[in-house]
């Protein structure tokens, strides 16, 4: 038995509904609803399925080039229609990526079967249509033979060798020798592919995948604008029973962002309109949109790790990953004479050397975060081990920016970094899909435009992760002391804050950060490399185990930077150069620094905002404000047990103290 939608007897309720009018009641569509008879079950080939018949018209989703290409061998006529059901919605850009990788991904298999798909569309003997808009759900085969004979087969199977040829696939094959069938599924295909597809003609198959074409030509050549030419104008309907679940096989996603740049904005009723000049205007978008990839790609580095094959590429030259031993030596001399140069600061250097040497732990292994996040997340794990962003910042004249210019020169070679005024959101998350590998630099960023758009960006957890995305860079992220680090933040990113600084003049006669950065090359990050793709290829194992916890690779990167360390320069060892772990991180003690720092310079310089209830074991403090006092409720740990009182936080007086290091213990004359 077939059940088909209709939209017949479908009740829509009036927008103009008073007060007085009954409260709607689910009205339940009626269903077309074909009635069979089970005749009896045969046990066939796919060949003999299909056999005995010289047309075939065809409805199908998912589908193998190379299952179609046989069935192309068979018939003397075949018309099909391409269904895609993630696209099968308002997403504009979407239908452009899936109509572009469909006729490119035509081409290529075709070609490689030895089928002329273009002499088969130009004599009329083959019709190609790729979905628009929704269409029937069903997968529908038609076929007809010169002498009168009709047959309908339906069911699951959609045109591939895992449905029909290999017997991999277990479908519900449903075959009729019914003309009356026939006919019915007939005007449904007709129905469909005049109003929900597009045609691709001989014009669309030469699309050309050659970098040099043109862009604008290859867009005109789509069928979708070659339907926006023929009618002169189209209208895209919103759908909102949308399907977003199933993957297409041909990665459209990665295709779309492209065209997602390009298309124009829905109206107010939430229509998206299509004209001749429409399609123009986004070929000559397209094209800038390609010059400016190009600069970008010009100024930012491709890192890409093959962890198949264990090789890295710069810029698509192999990088070699056994560096010459006095090499790494001279390297990491440089690093360690640069790290020693904080300790001519004012402020607790050995402090800021440790957190420095944190950041950079983070920044080193940053390459490998995108594939260890992808992979826990198809293994189940958490994310937020693996963090993709880092947030460096505190007092001006700290040096982060030669800090952050330095790590990076010794990475790649080179030190391009980026304004904060280009820094938004969409900026972003063009360039993380453009650029491979390399952290991405943006300097001096303010508050308020760190609060606009690094909020909402660092919060996006699942980013690369639908689209296969395995090399996207992380973001290092400098500003001043002038920035709100919220806890959501807190926890998927990098936090480091610097509180040292230096006197103009002195900054200006030293020559330490322009030495190093011109004579230090990339031996001592190589070296790293090398052993940490290693590293990482077991961790990827791991993962794959499932085991209780996620393999932690900042502490993984914190043992190889030591470990070089101390074979090449084991006569000067340096305490803030150590073993980390995750807790080093990420524990209540490191995300609670601002307010810990906040409590103890309350406590000091105000005690009469506290009140110690030894008695009741709680400790209360009167933050003066109610919204500040609900910030701090957020950044507190939850064994605080903390709770408000209009503008006062109430907290466990004896985990207090742990936590602050304060013994809240009032002197007889506060």
């Amino acid at each position: 038995m077939s059940i088909q939608n209709s939209d017949e007897n479908i009740s829509l309720f009036d927008d103009d509904m008073n007060e007085n009018t009954p409260l709607a009641v689910t009205v339940t569509p009626k269903l077309e609803v074909i009635k069979a008879e089970l005749i009896e079950i045969q046990h066939l080939t796919w060949e003999e399925l299909f056999s005995g018949f010289d047309k075939l018209y065809a409805i199908t989703y998912s589908s193998s080039a190379d299952f179609i290409c046989k069935l192309l061998k068979k018939f003397e006529t075949t018309e099909i229609i391409f269904g895609f059901e993630p696209i099968i919605s308002d997403q504009l850009h979407e239908i452009f990526a899936y109509q572009d990788t469909t006729v490119k991904w035509l081409k290529e298999k075709s070609s490689a079967n030895k089928i002329d798909l273009i002499s088969r569309v130009e004599n009329g003997s083959l019709k190609m249509y790729a979905a628009r808009d929704f269409l029937s759900h069903e997968k529908i085969y038609l076929l007809e033979s010169n002498n009168g004979s009709k047959r309908v087969i339906m069911g699951s199977a959609n045109l591939s060798n895992s449905a029909f040829a290999t017997g991999k696939q277990r479908e519900n094959i449903e075959c009729y020798d019914s003309e009356r069938l026939y006919d019915y599924f007939r005007e449904v295909f007709e129905g469909l592919k005049e109003s929900c597809t597009d045609n691709i003609n001989s014009k669309s198959l030469l699309i050309s995948e050659n970098p040099d074409a043109s862009d604008l030509e290859n867009l005109e050549r789509l069928p979708i604008s070659q339907t926006v030419n023929l009618k002169k104008a189209l209208i895209i309907e919103t759908q909102n029973n949308v399907s977003d679940e199933i993957e297409f096989a041909l990665n459209v996603k990665n295709s779309s962002e492209k065209y997602r740049q390009i298309v124009p904005k829905k109206d107010k009723d939430g229509k998206t309109k299509l004209f001749p000049e429409t399609i123009s205007q986004m070929g000559r978008k397209l094209i800038d949109n390609k010059k400016q990839e190009k600069e970008r790609n010009e100024v930012f580095p491709q890192l890409v790790i093959d962890y198949e094959l264990k090789t890295i590429t710069l810029n698509g030259s192999t990088v070699n990953l056994n560096p010459a031993k006095e090499e790494i030596a001279h390297d990491v001399s440089l690093f360690l004479e640069y790290m020693d140069g904080y300790e001519k600061f004012h402020g607790d250097t050995l402090l800021a050397q440790m957190r420095y040497f944190e950041f950079a732990n983070w920044f080193f292994v940053s390459p490998f975060m995108a594939v260890m996040r992808h992979m826990a997340d198809k293994y189940n794990h958490n994310l937020l081990p693996y963090p993709v962003f880092g947030l460096l910042y505190g007092q001006s004249k700290a040096g982060k920016t030669t800090f952050l210019e330095t790590l990076l020169k010794m990475m790649i070679g080179q030190k391009p970094i980026m304004g904060a005024d280009k820094f938004t959101r969409s900026n972003m998350n063009i360039l993380k899909r453009e650029v491979k590998g390399a952290p991405i630099i943006v300097d001096d960023l303010t508050a308020e435009r760190f609060r606009e758009h690094a909020v909402e960006t660092i919060k996006n957890d699942k980013f690369g992760i639908a689209e296969n995305l395995l090399n996207y860079p992380a973001a290092a992220i400098s500003a001043n002391d002038d920035v709100t680090v919220a806890p959501e933040i807190v926890r998927r990113t990098i936090v480091c804050n610097i509180q040292i600084g230096r006197k103009n003049t002195e900054l200006m006669k030293s020559n330490i950060v322009r030495r190093v950065q011109k004579n230090i090359g990339t031996a001592f990050y190589r070296e790293y490399l090398r052993r940490m793709l290693e590293a990482v290829t077991d961790m990827l194992d791991e993962i794959k185990a499932e085991n209780n916890s996620p393999p932690d690779i900042l502490c993984a990167s914190s043992q190889i930077i030591v470990d070089i360390v101390r074979q090449y320069r084991e006569d000067n060892f340096t305490e803030y150069i150590r073993e980390l772990t995750l807790d080093d991180y990420f524990s209540e003690k490191v995300t609670g620094a601002g307010i810990i720092k906040n409590i103890k310079s309350a406590w000091n310089v105000n005690p009469k905002a506290f009140v110690v209830d030894p008695k009741q074991g709680l400790l209360s403090y009167n933050a003066a404000q109610t919204y500040e006092a609900a910030r701090m409720i957020k950044e507190l740990p939850e064994d605080l047990e903390a709770h408000r009182s209009r503008e006062w936080v109430i907290m466990n007086l004896n985990q207090a103290r742990e936590f602050f290091g304060v013994d809240f213990k009032k002197k007889f004359w506060q």
